[in-house]
């Protein structure tokens, strides 16, 4: 008598590894989009505390300018390089640069591309404060 599986048992466990599959794919996708918005939503607060930083030290300095710039000083793949306001640095790493049509990433230093949609959330740099438009679902997404 020979031992071996079954047509039927081969089929039923083909069947079970792609419903398996067919949830899980999803679901790991889902979870690459929530750790790029969640990495974007770090950036954000990383470029507003090195502002606020900056702007205390000016005034601390008794120099009320604002802080009019956060380019990228001429660096072809960063989007926010280590912007410096008097020869000290204002962020510590610089913030790379969307290459091609890849989505979750800075495109320059005041545009986001969202994940998976592509839709490009613009953010301002007024008064010295890194906003951007809160009426968008996308901007909410990144700054709450």
């Amino acid at each position: 008598m020979r031992k071996a599986f079954t047509i039927i048992e081969l089929t039923f466990v083909i069947v079970v590894i792609a419903i398996l599959a067919s949830i899980a794919i999803p679901r790991f996708a889902a979870t690459r989009d929530d750790a790029k918005i969640a990495n974007a939503k770090a950036t954000v607060a990383a470029v507003r505390c090195a502002l606020a930083n900056e702007r205390q030290l000016r005034i601390l300095r008794g120099d009320f300018r604002t802080i009019t710039s956060i380019d990228n000083d001429g660096a072809a793949s960063t989007a926010i390089s280590t912007f410096s306001d008097s020869n000290q640095s204002v962020l510590e790493v610089s913030i790379p640069k969307c290459s091609g049509s890849e989505t979750g990433c800075w495109q320059d230093s005041l545009n986001y591309r969202m994940p998976g949609s592509g839709a490009v959330v613009t953010f301002t740099l007024t008064g010295g404060q890194f906003n951007c438009n809160t009426n968008n679902v996308n901007c909410r997404t990144l700054t709450q």
